[in-house]
């Protein structure tokens, strides 16, 4: 703990004020000189006290793509009877967030950090402060905290076409009636894709059901590594993510293949999550 800018000038005007009291023995002068002094005395007590015992834990980070500021959580839990107010947090260069933590709950602050590749991003030490109650001193300490971030690979800007889909064999569900033409509800399994399922069902309580259409057979996409050219493991891996994020899009069945892993076709958010965190872990 250290005095503050606005406390070193507080310091220097209590000495102003005291040696003016001495000079023209003035008792009032003397007064207001000890007041303030006892004041500044007691909110040492004050600022340490807002600051001690917290209990300081990690939070979730959401995993981004490369060339994206990953977000970290830091969450503070005040097991005490007495509330903490204006607890700062700061990490490099970056400006500070503040906070306040009831009594016996918690508060969360956040800090980013430029995620430049791939893979597993490690948070940098941090600093918790606070300057309550007058500003006068600064009380804070350094933490390093086990956070790491997923950072995607960097989705490639042009547009590449998918490769080539093929039915999937012994479907069994091509009538030539076009892919509009309605054929029933089946039960909903984890990868369909959400804007299939029947939200009217769902609204009569008759549970998760998914919609069939007749026309052509399912088709599946397979993003395949060894059908990219090129030594450059990045721009590869660039190219599959927007692939995924294409076929995402177009609500297309698509696998991914790489050296050593290969995903089953799949539809939805965890099918997307998998693909992409797979596409982020390559090689490391």
């Amino acid at each position: 703990m250290l005095p503050t800018r606005s406390g070193l000038i507080f310091a220097l005007m209590l000495a102003v004020m005291l040696l003016g009291s001495i000079n023209y023995a003035n008792s009032m002068g003397f007064v207001l000189t000890f007041l303030l002094g006892s004041l500044a005395v007691v909110s040492i007590l004050h600022t340490w006290r807002n600051l001690a015992r917290l209990t300081v834990s990690a939070g979730k980070s959401t995993p981004v793509f490369a060339g994206q500021d990953a977000r970290f959580e830091v969450c503070l839990n005040n097991p005490g009877g007495i509330a903490r107010h204006a607890i700062g947090l700061r990490a490099g260069d970056a400006s500070g967030e503040f906070a306040d933590v009831p009594p016996h709950q918690a508060a969360c602050l956040t800090f980013t950090r430029r995620a430049e590749k791939r893979g597993l991003l490690q948070a940098p030490s941090f600093t918790l402060f606070t300057t309550f109650p007058l500003g006068l001193f600064r009380a804070w300490t350094h933490l390093d905290l086990d956070m790491r971030c997923l950072v995607y690979p960097r989705p490639a800007p042009e547009a590449l076409p998918l490769p080539l889909a093929r039915a999937e064999a012994g479907s069994g569900r091509s009538h030539g009636e076009g892919q509009e033409d309605f054929s029933g509800l089946r039960t909903w399994h984890s990868g369909d894709s959400l804007r299939q399922v029947a939200w009217k069902a769902v609204a009569r309580e008759q549970g998760m059901l998914t919609k069939q259409f007749a026309g052509e057979a399912q088709q599946e996409v397979w993003l395949d590594w060894d059908t990219l050219a090129g030594p450059d493991t990045e721009a590869r891996l660039s190219r599959l993510t927007r692939w995924v994020l294409d076929a995402d899009a177009a609500t297309q069945r698509y696998g991914l293949r790489l050296p050593g892993c290969s995903l089953a076709p799949g539809m939805g958010d965890e099918h997307r999550r998998q693909c992409l965190e797979a596409l982020a872990r390559f090689g490391l």
